[in-house]
C-alpha cells in the first residue's frame, strides 16, 4: 500500500491524521511537564496507570520511537506499522538489553550486608547506634553512598535517628533494607539490647539473599537469551523480506492484509511480554513505604 495506490484525499486524511497525533503528543508532554508538581499531590487513575510504565520511558524517548514510527510508517506505506514499529522503538530495548535492574538491585544488596556488619562490629566496641550509624555513613559501600550520606546529614540536622531511619529505608527502595531498618528503629526507640548479634545474623540473612538472587539471575539469564534470539530472528526475517524480497509482502498493502498484520503484531507482542513476565521475580512486600515513613506506623508509633 505505497501513496500511489492511495487517492490524494486518502494522503491529505492521513498526513492530517498524524500531524494532529504529534501536536497533541507534544502538548501532552509539555502539560505534563508544566503541571507535574501538582499531579505529584492529586494522584488519580492517570498517575497510577503512568506509574506503571518503564521508568525508561521517558517524554523523549516515546517521542523518538513515535518519530521513528512515523518514518517506517512513510517508508512502507503500512499505517500499522507506525504502530508496531512505535512499541518495539519503546519495548525492545529493554527486552534484549542487559537486565540492569536485576544487577543494581544485587550490588545493593551485597552493599547493604556489608553495611550490616559494619554497624554490628562498631556496636560491638561499645559505641551507641547513632553514633555507629555516623561512623559508618563515611566508609559505606559505594552503592549506598549517596543515601547514607542523606542519613549522616539528616542526623547531624538534629532530626531524630528512628525518623531519619524511615525515610533512609524509603529512599534505598528495598524490602531487605525495611528489615535492618526496622530492628535499628526499634533498637533506637525502645533501647532493645543485644543489637549487635542481630545485625550480624541479619547481614548473614542478607548474604543468602544475595546467594539466592544471583541463582535466579542464572537462571533468568537462559530465558533472556532464548527472548533475544526468537525477537532478533523475528526482526531480521522481517526486515530481511522488506528490503530484498519487497513483492513477497505485497499482500499487506490492502486493508485486508494491514488488519492481518496488527493481529500477527499483536500475537508476537503478547508472545515477547509473556517471555519476559516468565523471567521477571516477584517482590516481597514492603515494610516502610513513603506513608508509614511519614506517620511512623507499625515501627513503634515515635519518630
Amino acid at each position: 500500500m505505497t501513496l500511489s495506490h492511495w487517492g490524494a484525499g486518502t494522503v491529505t486524511a492521513l498526513a492530517v491524521v498524524c500531524g494532529t497525533m504529534c501536536g497533541l503528543g507534544l502538548m501532552a508532554i509539555g502539560y505534563g511537564v508544566v503541571r507535574r508538581s501538582v499531579r505529584e499531590h492529586q494522584p488519580g487513575l492517570g498517575r497510577r496507570l503512568v506509574g506503571r510504565l518503564p521508568a525508561d520511558w521517558t517524554p523523549r524517548w516515546f517521542v523518538i520511537a513515535v518519530s521513528v514510527g512515523l518514518v517506517v510508517g512513510a517508508l512502507t506505506g503500512w499505517p500499522v506499522a507506525v504502530v508496531l514499529t512505535t512499541i518495539a522503538v519503546l519495548t525492545l530495548p529493554g527486552l534484549l538489553g542487559p537486565d540492569r535492574a536485576a544487577a543494581r538491585r544485587t550490588e545493593r544488596m551485597e552493599a547493604l550486608a556489608a553495611w550490616t556488619e559494619m554497624l554490628r562490629d562498631t556496636l560491638s566496641a561499645a559505641a551507641g547506634l547513632e553514633q555507629a550509624v555516623l561512623a559508618t555513613a563515611d566508609i559505606a559501600p559505594a552503592a549506598l553512598k549517596v543515601e547514607m550520606r542523606t542519613l549522616a546529614d539528616a542526623v547531624r540536622s538534629g532530626r531524630s535517628l528512628p525518623a531519619a531511619l524511615r525515610a533512609f529505608a524509603v529512599e534505598v527502595d528495598d524490602p531487605l533494607a525495611d528489615v535492618v531498618v526496622a530492628a535499628l528503629v526499634m533498637a533506637a526507640e525502645q533501647q532493645a539490647g543485644q543489637l549487635a548479634p542481630l545485625l550480624g545474623e541479619l547481614a548473614e540473612s542478607v548474604r543468602e539473599q544475595v546467594a539466592m538472587r544471583q541463582r535466579i539471575d542464572a537462571g533468568r539469564a537462559s530465558v533472556r537469551t532464548g527472548v533475544r534470539v526468537t525477537v532478533i530472528v523475528t526482526l531480521g526475517m522481517a526486515v530481511g523480506m522488506t528490503v530484498f524480497n519487497r513483492p513477497y509482502l505485497d499482500p499487506f498493502n490492502s486493508w485486508t492484509g494491514q488488519m492481518v498484520l496488527a493481529v500477527v503484531g499483536g500475537l508476537f507482542a503478547a508472545s515477547f511480554t509473556y517471555l519476559s513476565a516468565i523471567g521477571r521475580v516477584d517482590e516481597p512486600v514492603r515494610l516502610m513505604t513513603p506513608a508509614t515513613a511519614g506517620t511512623g506506623s507499625g515501627l513503634g508509633g515515635r519518630s
